[in-house]
């Protein structure tokens, strides 16, 4: 075993074995240079550099990662997100004092020799095995630019970035043989465009145009003498030339590049002497990455595009290709956003709910036949820091898409009720007794041939926000005063199987993924849905009955190379939820809410509208969602985490006993809607006759709050738990989901319990667990 010296060298076969090293790849760099066609066989055959004929004969340029623009309607800037901040620019968008220093500094004899510097590998060879390790490195701007290459293909994997930058034999004869080849291939120019837009200057800026955007707030081609050198400088170490943070260290080594230019002729020594007694001249601007630089309040939409770049098939088959893309970035997105939608939306929000408030409020702006998403708003701010308010959570969307569990939508869910129940043959002149109070009916048809029944023993019952409402009504009037017993009394007139048919219709579905529950207590919206959801689904009635998918985006272009690349994008799909005729009833009907019923705080003016109020019967949420004939839009008021009941409230200045769907989303529709739709065209709807019912002597709620009890029941009776264990469910041992309240009790399978709403008693939780017909009977479950 060879041993060192005394004197602390390396032995006589130490030395001759790294002179051998040394040696072979000279040879290897020799025969490259020599032969670049023929080096491998001939180093083969002489058997100096096994595998060195393996390495694969092409290498591609990877497609350099670069910021992606994403832009409103209109073509204005959204934000810009990247992984990398890089923006790539031509030669000659590039100050020949950038060019001419960076030559200076890393690769002296750029013009002179060919993919390698012999003379410099034969220095730094026997440098280090003098040393024994890697003292001195002898890499060309080719090189280097190949070293880059493998570092950007590895892009955040750290093994892979490792294996990029390991200091081995190996990896430098890759290298060595890359280099030849890119040398051959696209000529000095295009190798120093390309290492000046890739190599990394610090301070999140890669490539030389985002470095001078990042250190002096100038486009790279703008770049004078003593800029250029100090950027070139910062090269060699990123972090110890880092003149944001040590500007002595950065000055000295922008010196030394100045220095080193004129000693090769590049600048007189005059010159270089007056920039070195120049400031470094630092105009900053921060790094402006991802949705939180979103203008006008537009991070969550910005967020919800990232979203569809990253979940829809269409950018690619796999996650991880679709994830590729987005990183890789240079993409343009134009998007669906309308600036002046989305600066009303923001507006009324800041207006009437403050970020510190206990609760939040999010809004959504949907056009009618065409499903674009125009604006997308919430009073809760973009960002991580919890201690100012801000959160990820996007308010207006499902869960899969970033958002939360949803909301129970109360009694915005009745129009689609009502458009099952007018679709399948029901004139909107239908009566019901819809008493001030009642036990849910039994038993009401289900899908599949199944039967939803209450329990004879002790019936679940629901009951009217006032004693005054009670009827006999017909449609109209308990559209307009929101009364709970006539829709439960219509829904189990029509069967479940009917509404929830019409809702998948129109684009509702729970926000959480989950089924709609097989209950008539859905009529009263206890099932979870988003402010997103609910726009496009009345933005159907809106558009006399097509519904259209919510699209977020109208192109995407992406940069490669000095081209722009379009790219294919998800459309809205359109379908026919329902007869021009249907949706005409429901919009006359929902006319009659801003006009005369519980929504008269929401209302436009001269502006033909319609929509409707929705409040959860525990005040966990409120709602109003509404329409005109070009724009539909949803608006949300209550706590994300279903904890704070809205009475004995202050919300954006202005205290509340109880917050109804009318008085506090309303007037936030109201207001958005009003600036949104300011300028455009006020078309009328297609208004259908309904005679009036005159058989009500009932007054009308003169404070507009007819449409609350829905029933939620979080921290009223767990009716799930209760009644849901006495009731078998559905006759023919089918699933039951849950107890009546949506998003507070869920069954079990096999008969768990019918779903019921808050029944008007109050029981313990657990205390009966009970038998259904087809299995055990578990009740419902909190969650």
């Amino acid at each position: 075993m060879p041993k060192k010296r005394s004197g602390g060298g390396l032995s006589p076969m130490q030395q001759a074995a790294k002179f051998l090293g040394v040696s072979v790849l000279a040879g290897a760099v020799m025969a490259g240079i020599a032969l670049p066609a023929a080096g491998a066989l001939g180093l083969a055959a002489k058997g100096s550099v096994k595998g060195f004929d393996e390495i694969p004969a092409n290498l591609k340029s990877p497609q350099l990662s670069q910021r992606t623009t994403i832009l409103d309607n209109q073509g204005h800037q959204i934000a810009t997100v990247y992984s990398r901040d890089r923006t790539v620019v031509d030669l000659k968008d590039i100050s020949p004092y950038v060019q001419k220093a960076i030559v200076a500094i890393e690769d002296a004899r750029f013009y002179k020799h060919g993919a390698v510097d012999l003379k410099g590998v034969l220095r730094a060879l026997n440098k280090n095995a003098q040393e024994g390790g890697v003292a001195q490195g002898a890499s060309t701007l080719t090189q280097q630019l190949v070293k880059n290459y493998f570092i950007e293909e590895a892009g955040d994997d750290p093994t892979k970035v490792a294996e990029a930058t390991q200091q081995t034999l190996g990896r430098k004869i890759r290298e060595l043989k890359y280099a030849i080849q890119i040398e051959d291939k696209l000529g000095k120019k295009k190798i120093l465009e390309n290492y000046l837009n890739i190599t990394f200057f610090g301070e999140q800026a890669y490539g030389v145009e985002a470095a001078s955007q990042r250190y002096f707030s100038k486009h790279a081609k703008d770049l004078n003498l003593q800029e250029s050198a100090l950027l070139a400088g910062i090269v060699q170490s990123p972090s110890r030339y880092d003149p944001v943070n040590d500007e002595a260290e950065a000055t000295k080594r922008r010196n030394i590049v100045l220095q080193r230019m004129a000693e090769l002729g590049d600048i007189s020594q005059k010159e270089a002497d007056q920039a070195k007694e120049k400031p470094l001249g630092l105009h900053t601007s921060r790094p402006k990455n991802g949705c939180i630089t979103a203008v006008k309040g537009a991070g969550f939409f910005c967020d919800y595009a990232r979203q569809v770049v990253l979940t829809d098939p269409v950018f690619g088959k796999s996650k991880e290709e679709r994830a590729k893309l987005w990183n890789q970035g240079g993409l343009t997105i134009r998007t669906t956003l309308d600036p002046q939608a989305q600066e009303s939306v923001q507006a009324s929000i800041k207006d009437h709910v403050y970020k510190s408030d206990p609760v939040a409020t999010a809004a959504t702006v949907v056009e009618p036949g065409t499903g674009k998403i125009l604006a997308m708003g919430q009073s809760r701010p973009y960002g991580v820091n919890t201690n100012n308010d801000e959160t990820t959570i996007n308010l207006s969307v499902n869960q899969d898409m970033g958002g939360g569990a949803g909301y129970q939508p109360g009694s915005t869910f009745k129009p689609i009720v009502a458009a099952a129940a007018v679709e399948g043959g029901k004139p909107p002149t239908q009566k019901y007794s819809s008493p001030y109070e009642m036990p849910y009916p039994s038993s009401v048809s289900a899908c599949n041939g199944r039967t939803w029944r209450n329990d004879p023993y002790r019936p679940a019952k629901l009951k009217n926000e006032n004693e005054s409402e009670h009827g006999p009504y017909g449609m109209s009037e308990a559209t307009a005063k929101s009364v709970n017993t006539y829709y439960v009394q219509l829904i189990s007139d029509i069967g479940i199987c009917p509404v929830i048919d019409m809702a998948k219709k129109m684009g509702v579905a729970r926000a959480d993924g989950r089924k709609i529950d097989q209950a008539p207590s859905i009529a009263l919206g206890t099932q979870e849905m988003s402010p997103l959801t609910m726009a496009s689904a009345y933005a159907t009635f809106a558009s006399r009955g097509m519904y259209c998918t919510p699209v977020a985006i109208e192109s995407v272009t992406q940069k490669v190379g000095s081209e722009q690349k379009s790219l294919e994008v998800p459309k809205s799909t359109c379908s026919r939820a329902m007869s021009e005729k249907t949706a005409d009833t429901v919009s006359t009907l929902l006319k009659g809410v801003v006009e005369d019923g519980t929504g008269q705080e929401a209302g436009l003016g001269s502006r033909p509208s319609a929509g409707k109020t929705g409040t959860t019967d525990e005040r966990y949420a409120a709602w109003f969602v509404g329409y005109t004939p070009n724009m539909a839009g949803a608006v949300w008021v209550g706590d994300p985490q279903h904890k704070r009941k809205m009475t004995s409230i202050t919300i954006g200045g202005i205290p509340h006993d109880k917050v109804y769907g009318g008085e506090v989303p309303g007037p936030i529709w109201r207001d958005m809607m009003t600036g949104a739709l300011e300028g455009r065209p006020d078309p009328n709807f297609h208004l259908i006759d309904i005679p009036d019912d005159n058989d009500d002597d009932d007054e009308d709620d003169d404070q507009g709050k007819g449409d609350r009890g829905n029933h939620d029941g979080h921290n009223g009776a767990p009716t799930g738990q209760v009644i849901g264990g006495l009731i078998g469910g559905l006759t023919d041992g089918g699933t039951a989901n849950g107890g009546a309240t949506g998003d507070t009790t869920t069954g079990g399978n096999g008969g768990n319990g019918g779903a019921f709403p808050t029944p008007t008693f109050s029981l313990p939780g657990n205390l009966v667990q009970g038998q259904g017909n087809g299995g055990n009977g578990n009740g419902g479950r909190r969650h």
